[in-house]
């Protein structure tokens, strides 16, 4: 049976320094080295490099992806597959070093809505994770005239190529802590003996286009079928976002990388249950490639001999379409179903909360209510362009206050209803 280790290296402060490297848990980072690095990709006019740390009164945005420091140990091959190294690489084995406490993010001009915030302190540090990460902030401008898919191509790739980067100056530090999985194939898990319940994960990722698309091996989703992959191969990057949806519930690379469905999962292997796999299913827009792309879920199910499925939303609205018919198509063929998402209820939560349901969906875990409102207080220093909140999902003309407060639904801060369940909302029945 192979294995897959996660090299955790605790990070305790960011600061700037002559050479990049890990010292006393201290990242310290050669700022013009990175800068220079991230340069090599010709589309870029402007970088810069800033530091948030948790509790200071910065505010990021926008903000457009956020992606943890990892890299594999061995230099033959590489984490984010399919960028950076042959696709042919299966991911999720050997061993990958992680910066545990930092991240990059990914920040500039708006190019879509569906860009959103983080608050380092302060109200709006209550919602989101990132609040408590070390943040490697990247400012990148891309050349005035690019169009629009090229300009999130190249800001989304120069945050993976900084997050690699980083992790690799860590390779010989040996303050660390690991954690080992097994990985065993569909055979080991099939001929277990225990009898154990076989379970599924189902991951949807959006692939709708008009900047809605993640990313498979370096493939982008908009023309892929659903894909099989071992449980561990999305801590090494096989899945990468590049999508803009509403950043209250849209899942960044860092919430692939932590995915904590499969790590509960992984933590229940051989105990309670057998861990088949992970199905990560592209979101269309039209009918027909929603039911095609379940129906391809469905056969890999019922192929493996799922008794049970978790299945998880990327997005909101249209991708419930989707959910609901996985749940459908689940339920009548004896597969017991968990759906993981959010909700949309209203500032009063007294709407409903999903664009669509199902009588067969009767499991559903919830992860807040996109529509709460709150009110976020002045920072002192704002890392990106503060004027954009008036236009991301969650604001509204008028969203800043005269004395800088800033009037947001929580839609608009990144991950506050993360739909995998990595932060720590949810809602009640009213």
């Amino acid at each position: 049976m192979e294995s897959f280790k996660l090299r955790r290296i605790k990070i305790s402060d960011i600061q700037f320094g002559n050479n990049t490297r890990v010292e006393n848990n201290i990242l310290y980072i050669n700022k013009e080295e990175l800068i220079s690095l991230l340069f090599e990709e010709e589309h870029l006019q402007s970088v810069d490099i800033k530091l948030a740390r948790p509790g200071e009164s910065k505010r990021i945005i926008p903000v457009k992806d956020v992606v943890e420091p990892r890299a594999k140990l061995g230099k033959e091959c590489s984490t984010f597959p399919g960028f950076f190294c042959d696709p042919n690489f299966i991911p999720g084995r050997g061993t990958t070093i992680v910066l545990d406490g930092s991240a990059v993010v990914t920040c500039g001009k708006l190019v879509n809505f569906q860009e959103g915030l983080i608050d380092m302190s302060g109200k709006g540090a209550e919602y989101s994770i990132f609040s408590k990460k070390n943040n490697v902030v990247l400012v990148l401008d891309p050349l005035p005239g690019i169009e629009k898919h090229e300009h999130e191509r190249v800001v989304r790739e120069a945050g993976i190529k900084a997050a690699r980067y980083l992790a690799e100056c860590a390779r010989g530090y040996m303050n660390y802590q690991e954690v080992c999985y097994e990985v065993p194939s569909v055979r080991e898990v099939l001929s277990d003996s225990r009898q154990l319940p076989k379970v599924v994960y189902v991951c949807q990722a959006i692939a709708q286009g008009l900047l809605h698309d993640n990313y498979f091996y370096g493939l982008n989703a908009r023309g892929c079928l659903p894909i099989l992959l071992t449980s561990t191969e999305m801590m090494d990057g096989a899945v990468v976002s590049g999508n803009c949806a509403a950043p209250c519930h849209k899942n960044t690379t860092y919430h692939y990388q932590n995915n904590p469905i499969v790590e509960d999962l992984l933590g229940e292997h051989g105990k309670s249950i057998q861990f088949l796999g992970v199905v990560v299913t592209p979101v269309g827009t039209a009918f027909v490639e929603k039911e095609r792309n379940c129906s391809y879920v469905l056969k890999f199910a019922k192929a493996l001999g799922a008794d049970g499925a978790i299945c998880s939303e990327d997005g909101g609205g249209n991708p419930e379409v989707d959910l609901m018919e996985l749940a459908s198509l689940f339920e009548d063929n004896g597969i017991k179903t968990v759906l993981v998402t959010d909700e949309y209820a209203g500032p009063d939560g007294a709407s409903q909360g999903l664009a669509h349901v199902s009588p067969k969906a009767d499991a559903i875990v919830t992860n807040g209510n996109g529509n709460e409102r709150v009110v976020l207080p002045p920072l002192k220093e704002t890392i990106g362009y503060i004027e954009c909140v008036e236009v991301i999902t969650g604001g509204h003309v008028g969203s800043i206050l005269p004395d800088g407060s800033i009037d947001i639904e929580i839609a608009g801060i990144m991950g506050s209803t993360n739909e995998l369940g990595i932060d720590n909302l949810t809602t009640k029945a009213i």
